[in-house]
């Protein structure tokens, strides 16, 4: 069997899946991944490339495609078996969801709903070859396939057209670029951490005391990880009154007490400035982002 090598993220990926012949319809500029270990590639030239920073990290909201329904999550765990395609070359150079430009001759994934970008382990369970990709775009939206990849990590496999295969999240390399890209360190992490706690409970009240004219709040991000959120939250604090709401099992970074003018300010400078697509709600109802 050959070794199989540890690779990370850096800038590129797809968006979407196919076999051979696929549609470049099955990819978005949204969500996940998955992938696989690569087999006896140039090891400096794809760790430099698999672990590098992202533009951002991004997870996402949950959104629907052709009345399908998918729900973008962390989840280290991730193993799963089904169908691979292979991302059409045509996409080569287009912007994948967390920003990355995809490059098809580099070892590159999609998903519909992993982080992005997400490190993870692809075999092919026809002949036992195994790649390890950097998933850094949405896709593909084909409920007959489960991930697709490029050119070259198909190639790494011999795949022709769609393939059975096995895709393993790598918890240890996709936690290290998540945390090049959030730009998280252990040094810093504990002091990020106490902070967002001291301000919940100010925050918290925020939106009553200003509901009146602040009756719009733009959702950035959801999060099953408080620490993810939190980590997000700093930042978004440069763009208004940013608190950690906490539903369910997710933890939602929002933007809140903004009225009509504000939020769509909020809106426009998050999808320019951070390439983000937040969500709107007002008075905790959801709404068109591009209704205001």
């Amino acid at each position: 069997m050959k070794k199989l090598v540890s690779l990370s993220v850096l800038t590129a990926l797809v968006a979407g899946c196919a076999n051979m012949g696929g549609s470049t319809s099955d990819y978005g500029s949204e969500n996940l991944a998955e992938e696989t270990l690569v087999t006896e590639v140039k090891e400096q030239d794809n760790n430099a490339y698999l672990l590098a920073p992202a533009p951002r990290y991004y997870i996402g909201n949950a959104y629907k495609v052709e009345d399908v329904q998918y729900i973008p999550a962390e989840d280290m765990e991730y193993n799963q078996t089904g169908v691979a395609g292979i991302i059409p070359m045509e996409l080569n150079g287009n912007k994948t969801s967390n920003g990355e430009v995809y490059d098809s001759t580099q070892l590159l994934a999609t998903s519909k709903t992993l982080p992005l970008p997400t490190i993870a382990r692809v075999t092919n369970l026809e002949n036992g070859e195994s790649v390890i990709v950097r998933v850094n775009n949405r896709g593909p939206f084909v409920n007959s396939r489960i991930v697709d990849l490029s050119p070259a990590a198909a190639e790494k496999l011999d795949m022709i057209g769609n393939t059975k295969v096995q895709v393993q999240v790598l918890a240890e390399q996709s936690n290290m670029v998540k945390e090049a890209t959030v730009g998280k360190t252990v040094v810093v992490e504990p002091a990020v951490a106490e902070e967002p706690v001291a301000e919940a409970p100010v925050a918290a009240p925020a939106p009553v005391a200003v509901a009146p004219a602040g009756e719009y709040s733009v959702q950035v991000a959801a999060f099953y990880a408080e620490d993810s959120a939190n980590s997000l939250l700093q930042k978004m604090k440069n763009y208004g009154d940013a608190i950690v709401v906490k539903e369910g099992d997710m933890f939602k970074v929002r933007i809140v007490n903004l009225d009509a003018a504000g939020a769509r300010r909020v809106i426009d400078a998050l999808r320019s400035s951070e390439g983000m697509a937040p969500g709107l709600l007002k008075n905790g109802r959801w709404v068109n982002a591009d209704s205001i």
